[in-house]
C-alpha cells in the first residue's frame, strides 16, 4: 500500500502516559472524523482537533511506496550516536486508517517501540507496543483495550465509571479541551481525578513548552 504522512520529525511526546520521552512523529494525513477543512467543522464527528493533518505537504511529509521506505524516512530522524531507546508516534488525522502489519514489522526490524495514537474507530493490528486510544463522543468506539485511555475532557455523553467498567487499559487520563474555556475545563478534570483516583490528569505539555 501507499502511505500518505503529512509530516515527520522529532520531539519529546508531550501528553499523556509517555509525556517526556523522545520520539519521531510520524502524522498520517486524514482522518475519519473529520475532513480537516475549517469549514467543515461544524458538521464533523469530532469538532474540537487542533492539528492539520491534510495533505502531504508537512516537514518530510509524502507518499511513501512501501514500509520500509517510510521505516528508513523515520529511522532518518532518530539521534545517529543512539539505538537502544528508539521510539515513533504514529499520530495523524486518524493513523490506523494506514498502519498495517508491514509497517510493523518494518519499524520493529530497525529497533523502534511503536506506539499508535488513535480514536478508537478502527480496531488496531497485532504489534503495537503503546496503544493509545482517544475516543470521540459520538463516534463508533471499537478498540476497547490497550495501553493508554486519554479522554479529552469535557465531551457529552461520556460517563467515567461505565467507561472504566467496559474498558481495558492500563493507564487512564483526563486531558482538558484546548478551547475557550480551558480554565474551567482544567479544573474540571482535576476535579474529576480527584473523585475518581484510577483517572489521572494529562496536560499538553508541548504547549506549554514551545517545541513541537
Amino acid at each position: 500500500m501507499t502511505y500518505s504522512v503529512k509530516e515527520i520529525f522529532y520531539t519529546l511526546q508531550g501528553e499523556g502516559g509517555q509525556a517526556g520521552t523522545p520520539a519521531v512523529f510520524c502524522r498520517f494525513a486524514g482522518c475519519n472524523l473529520w475532513t480537516g477543512r475549517e469549514q467543515d467543522r461544524p458538521n464533523a464527528i469530532c469538532q474540537f482537533c487542533d492539528t492539520d493533518f491534510v495533505g502531504t505537504d508537512g516537514t518530510l511529509g509524502g507518499k511513501f511506496a512501501t514500509a520500509d521506505e517510510l521505516a528508513e524516512r523515520i529511522l532518518s530522524q532518530w539521534p545517529a550516536d543512539d539505538s537502544r531507546h528508539r521510539m515513533v508516534v504514529l499520530t495523524g488525522g486518524e493513523p490506523l486508517l494506514q498502519v498495517d502489519p508491514a509497517l510493523i514489522a518494518a519499524l520493529h526490524a530497525r529497533g523502534f517501540r511503536i506506539s499508535v495514537e488513535s480514536n478508537g474507530t478502527v480496531a488496531a493490528p497485532e504489534g503495537i507496543d503503546w496503544l493509545c486510544i482517544s475516543p470521540k463522543a459520538g463516534a463508533d468506539w471499537i478498540q476497547r483495550s490497550g495501553q493508554e485511555l486519554k479522554l479529552v475532557w469535557p465531551q457529552p455523553t461520556f460517563d467515567l465509571a461505565a467507561i472504566e467498567a467496559s474498558t481495558e487499559f492500563q493507564h487512564y487520563f483526563l486531558q482538558p479541551m484546548d478551547n475557550a474555556q480551558q480554565g474551567s475545563n482544567i479544573a474540571a478534570c482535576i476535579a474529576q481525578c480527584m473523585q475518581r483516583p484510577g483517572w489521572r490528569l494529562s496536560l499538553q505539555t508541548h504547549k506549554l513548552t514551545g517545541i513541537r
